[in-house]
């Protein structure tokens, strides 16, 4: 995937799964959050533009995932059985409400 450009609009489609998994009520985020194309996938995608975006942009967008960040940590939980297994970034060892 890194001699891969992104699709247009990419970041934006990236955000908007996030907002909306945000937009479930309640203190956790449920499993449907994490279905195929979902939150963590989404993370990946914006993972993917910080590497490739110019510096302006790039800033830009890493002041948006620290705040993102922040709010999956608190709307999941470590989970144990995936902490030593993932391959992806540390969002794919969070476990959500089922």
């Amino acid at each position: 995937m890194e001699d891969q450009q992104m699709w247009p609009n990419a970041v934006a489609h990236a955000l908007l799964h996030i907002e909306c998994a945000f937009q479930q009520p309640g203190r956790y985020l449920d499993a449907c959050a994490f279905d195929s194309p979902g939150l963590a996938d989404a993370r990946d995608d914006l993972e993917w533009a910080m590497r490739h975006l110019p510096s302006g942009a790039r800033r830009d967008l890493a002041r948006l995932i620290t705040r993102i960040d922040a709010e999956i940590e608190r709307r999941t939980l470590p989970d144990p059985a995936l902490i030593e297994v993932t391959m992806g970034g540390w969002w794919w060892t969070r476990m959500q409400d089922v």
